[in-house]
């Protein structure tokens, strides 16, 4: 399982529409190649800060199947009005599973 985490930062103001478009979105994950699961989380001391972490079966069917989809491309019609920046994205793996 590859955990891929991607911090976003979204523009004052723009905190709700941002959110509405992502839970839009989720469809478009849920139908995904070796998509598991798939969370938004905001930040408590930076609200415009978020972080979307999406589990995925391989590497690939993020960086391939998912990323070179029209589905991809939906999600970021959805979403990336909202962005400051790109988003940075980093893919994890579970080293210690504590309890």
């Amino acid at each position: 399982m590859v955990l891929e985490i991607a911090q976003i930062e979204v523009k004052a103001g723009h905190e709700a529409a941002f959110e509405a478009g992502v839970a839009q979105a989720a469809e478009l994950f849920r139908r995904a190649k070796g998509c598991r699961s798939m969370e938004l989380q905001r930040s408590v001391e930076i609200p415009t800060r978020y972080r979307l972490m999406v589990q995925w079966e391989t590497l690939e069917n993020h960086t391939v199947d998912f990323r070179e989809s029209a589905d991809f491309q939906a999600w970021r019609a959805l979403v990336s009005e909202h962005f400051t920046a790109p988003p940075q994205v980093e893919h994890t793996v579970l080293a210690v599973q504590g309890f």
